[in-house]
């Protein structure tokens, strides 16, 4: 298994994985929902915005994650992980975990301080994501559920309040997706 930057000549693909990846878990209009948000964020989100990163097997993509930036009101360099898709047959193979920690590094020598993502606590603590209460830092919008708020210092141990506002990406200005 390879783990690299995506392609822009593989957006489709990835758009594909994303769909077929969250069809077979969640049904065929999240998986629509889900591919068609990747897709707009590989082609919509200014370079600096979002990263993108691709696990493959035989020179076909397995795995991706997307990172987008994620801003507020006070200055610090944040960004969102979301989506992650690990194609249903390579599942329970510790792929995601090794995908996420190679973008999470690659953010790191990049500079980022802080990570954020809204997904299965359970999954993400693997990877050193912890339950963040919106007091301590705000979500762009009301969140379903709460207790999928989860963040990761690149920088230190601690996560100090972050006070104000947050705001994410265009694709992802959609009360719904949250």
């Amino acid at each position: 298994m390879k783990l690299s930057t995506y392609n822009p000549s593989n957006t489709e693909e990835i758009k594909q994985l994303f769909t077929k990846t969250f069809s077979d878990s969640e049904g065929q209009s999240e998986g629509l929902l889900i591919g068609n948000l990747a897709y707009e964020l590989i082609t919509s989100i200014a370079d600096h915005d979002f990263c993108c990163f691709v696990a493959t097997e035989n020179e076909q993509i397995i795995g991706s994650i997307i990172f987008s930036k994620l801003s507020f009101e006070r200055e610090i360099n944040t960004f969102l992980l979301s989506p992650v898709a690990i194609s249903t047959s390579y599942q329970g193979k510790g792929i995601g975990q090794k995908l996420i920690n190679f973008g999470l590094n690659a953010l790191k020598e990049n500079g980022v301080e802080l990570v954020f993502t809204y997904g299965d606590p359970n999954f993400y603590s693997k990877v050193g994501f912890r339950f963040i209460p919106e007091n301590l830092a705000k979500a762009p919008f009301k969140l379903t559920y709460p207790e999928g708020w989860l963040a990761q210092s690149l920088i230190n141990d601690e996560i100090e309040p972050i006070t104000g506002n947050s705001y994410c990406v265009e694709a992802f200005n959609k009360p719904g997706l949250w």
